[in-house]
């Protein structure tokens, strides 16, 4: 009997190009169906809960295959498909679910996780892992500009063009976190959905605030008139972690 199953995926972003299956196979979708393929010994599509782009890292990504019977036990095909994954993807865990499971369609939320260096000089251990802003900045007017985010808004004038028309660009956030630690700022967002980019796009928004480029009342305006004002200015892709999928 067909068998759909769950599973959790963490990957480094630096080592592939994104989430989504293209020509050259190396991204975590392709490096996924390799694995399937090498072991069930046919092609199998893989689904995922969503597009990470190229840099962007996750703790757990969701995803899921229609397998075409049970022969193997969920735990055995989470050590399977780590033994011929590359080192840089890593299944943390399987497990067999409904049919009316969809990693993407199911998801009713994501946590994503920004990361930025503030100070001069920049850790070797933070390579691809953090974006690096040279200069400190003001923590109480970073905070205030996370926290400003917080609620249902617009975010249009967050969101980058994929080639199409986003025919709703309202989404909630319902909680954001801000910590510092020495020269680290760690941001949370927890939403019920993202926009293309919007992350990065809010973090830059964040960041200018925080350096004295821009003020709270602009991040204001762009969510009040998002059709209007466009800050249009995205962090970099490394310093971004997708942590966790809502169900």
């Amino acid at each position: 009997m067909p068998a759909r199953l769950k599973f959790t995926v963490a990957y480094d972003g630096a080592l592939f190009a994104g989430w989504q299956s293209q020509k050259h196979t190396n991204t975590i979708q392709d490096r996924l169906e390799k694995a399937f393929a090498q072991i069930a010994g046919k092609n199998l599509r893989v689904h995922g809960a969503g597009r990470t782009d190229a840099g962007v890292h996750a703790l757990a990504q969701v995803a899921h295959v229609d397998l075409p019977n049970e022969k193997f036990s969920a735990g055995r095909w989470t050590s399977a498909l780590n033994a011929v994954l590359p080192s840089g993807i890593r299944v943390s865990g399987c497990a067999f679910v409904a049919s009316t499971f969809h990693a993407r369609f199911s998801a009713k939320g994501k946590v994503y996780r920004y990361r930025i260096w503030t100070a001069p000089v920049f850790s070797p251990f933070e390579l691809n892992r953090t974006w690096h802003v040279r200069r400190p900045l003001d923590f109480a007017t970073t905070a205030a500009a996370v926290q400003s985010f917080v609620g249902t808004h617009d975010f249009a004038a967050f969101a980058a063009n994929r080639g199409r028309l986003e025919p709703n660009t309202v989404r909630t956030i319902r909680s954001a976190k801000v910590r510092r630690t020495g020269p680290l700022i760690t941001i949370d967002f927890d939403g019920d959905g993202f926009l293309y980019k919007m992350v990065r796009l809010m973090v830059g928004a964040i960041v200018r605030c925080g350096s004295g480029k821009s003020n709270l009342g602009e991040i204001q305006t762009s969510l009040i008139s998002p059709r209007i004002s466009r800050l249009g200015f995205a962090a970099p892709a490394e310093g971004l972690f997708l942590v966790r999928v809502r169900y």
